[in-house]
């Protein structure tokens, strides 16, 4: 995917200790990673003093002039982005009535616009290289919203259709595009401590989902895959 004299680019965007870090993880055994989110621990040094490259770039994924910000200190600091990974996302409960105006108009600001706003910052450089990757985090709520995903559920069906419009605009020119739809609940702190009843066979281990992403980030170009579900499989669908 890159030029042979220099170790390619992931930029990750919104990394917590679920998929976030897993993915970052699994990509810097052999790309430089940026690892690009509102609040940073100390991933990247974990990656570095394992013989990694990664670089923290602190944004709020809500504000066009952080992402802004973010991709140019990555492009000055790594280079151009060779494959992006936009996992940031928020993720409210609430039906109809229960959603304040400011909640939805923020999620789709995180889930989508920050979406279309990173893919815009990097597809130039891509373009011109005939070659990339873009892979976004979806969630059921893209396909099949429950009623208390007021907010959730269209922001992820507007991520849906944005990777769907830009794999018909850029495949043809070298860039595959790619929407993961994580179906179930994903095994970290957070939902560990609001779901007590599940038991580890009924969450996805963040890992596992991380291969997922570095397997279709290696496919071959004859048989490039756009929409992919990964879900338990106990997991009812």
């Amino acid at each position: 995917m890159a030029e042979s004299n220099r170790r390619p680019v992931c930029a990750v965007v919104g990394v917590g200790p679920g998929l976030g870090a897993a993915l970052a993880r699994r990509f810097a055994k052999e790309y430089a990673v940026a690892l690009v989110a509102d609040k940073l621990a100390s991933l990247a040094n974990e990656i570095e003093a394992g013989g990694g490259r990664a670089l923290a770039v602190a944004a709020d994924m809500a504000k066009p002039e952080d992402i802004g910000a973010a991709f140019e200190k990555i492009q000055r600091e790594l280079g151009d982005v060779d494959a992006l990974l936009y996992n940031a996302a928020m993720r409210p409960f609430g039906k109809l009535m229960d959603t304040k105006p400011s909640t939805f108009e923020n999620t789709w600001r995180v889930t989508t616009f920050g979406a279309f706003l990173a893919a815009q910052a990097v597809v130039p450089s891509m373009l011109k290289r005939g070659s990339g990757l873009i892979i976004f985090t979806g969630a059921t709520a893209g396909v099949k919203p429950f009623a208390t995903s007021a907010a959730f559920g269209p922001a992820k069906f507007a991520m849906r259709g944005l990777a769907q419009v830009m794999g018909r605009d850029l495949q043809q020119q070298g860039i595959h595009v790619a929407y993961v739809n994580v179906d179930g609940a994903i095994d970290m702190p957070a939902i560990r401590e609001r779901f007590p009843q599940l038991s580890e066979d009924d969450m996805l281990k963040p890992s596992a989902i991380a291969e997922t992403y570095w397997n279709i980030a290696h496919q071959d170009p004859s048989a490039w895959s756009h929409e992919v579900d990964v879900r338990p499989f106990k997991e009812k669908w």
